[in-house]
């Protein structure tokens, strides 16, 4: 049996929520608004939805907070009365779970909860491989279809790390069809590409369920590729308690490992900066 529970029945906890039961690796989905009636409806929206899509994860809807204490991942998205769980709200939501004895992976999904992760690490002493956030994975599927609309092909992977206004994609690594990404793009078009990441963030609901999605399950059942997704840093590139974007293997309810992105030395120098610029908003 796995399972998990998502606060916030808006539009970024409603579509981790579809996503999930769209793919089906999950058996319980538990979705808890201050609206319970809300929670429930879109509860029994998505379980009525299910036979057509073929989709057998039970769905449900609650109010009490305390009802996610036994899920195998608990994921903080955007209530329909308070909207995201950030700041104080959310650090105090995190305390009274881990007091009612939560021992489950916390999945931070809205753009503004990375100073959140940063705060729960410092003030709650939360361990940093427990805390995953998941809005800035949408963008390397972003960067990817920016470069497949680009070149009229499919395929692109390019690295993305850093942290809000100081997005570095790796271009010295970037790759599509066997070739670098440099070799078949001018380069003032992988500036523009680069300085578009600031419009684009934040990304929109669908673009966060997505690698959402796929991350709440790495954390249950593990995963052989590596997920791009915030994490709090403790001494890699000699940056402590601060959040940001890297590859990272994820299993038994936590973050395992954190990878060092391809990068060349101006990359990793302008990732390191980014790192260690003020608290992103």
């Amino acid at each position: 049996m796995s399972s998990a529970a998502i606060f916030g029945a808006g539009a970024i906890g409603s579509a981790i929520a579809q996503r999930l039961a769209e793919r089906q690796r999950l058996n319980d989905v538990l979705l808890i608004d201050d609206n319970a009636g809300v929670a429930a409806g879109k509860a029994l929206d998505l379980r009525q939805s299910g036979p057509i899509g073929g989709s057998d994860t039970r769905l449900s809807g609650a109010s009490d907070p305390l009802s996610a204490a036994g899920a195998d991942v608990i994921v903080l998205a955007d209530d329909t009365v308070n909207g995201a769980w950030d700041g104080d709200r959310g650090l105090r939501l995190i305390e009274r779970l881990i007091r009612a004895g939560a021992g489950a992976p916390f999945v931070l999904a809205t753009p503004s909860q990375i100073p959140l992760m940063e705060t729960a690490v410092r003030e709650l002493h939360v361990a940093a491989d427990r805390l995953v956030g998941t809005a800035a994975s949408a963008l390397e599927p972003i960067v990817a279809s920016l470069l497949n609309i680009e070149l009229g092909q499919t395929g692109a992977r390019a690295g993305v790390s850093g942290r809000p206004q100081g997005w570095v994609i790796g271009w010295s690594a970037a790759t599509i069809g066997g070739s670098l990404i440099s070799d078949v793009v001018a380069p003032h078009r992988l500036v523009a590409i680069s300085q578009s990441l600031s419009r684009i963030w934040p990304p929109g609901p669908q673009a966060i369920a997505a690698p959402t999605a796929l991350i709440i399950e790495a954390l249950i059942g593990g995963s052989r590729l590596p997920h791009s997704a915030m994490t709090v840093l403790d001494g890699e590139f000699d940056v402590r308690k601060r959040a940001g974007l890297l590859p990272l293997e994820l299993g038994r309810g936590r973050v395992l490992r954190r990878f060092t992105p391809s990068q060349s030395p101006q990359e990793r120098n302008e990732m390191v900066t980014s790192l260690m610029r003020g608290a992103a908003g």
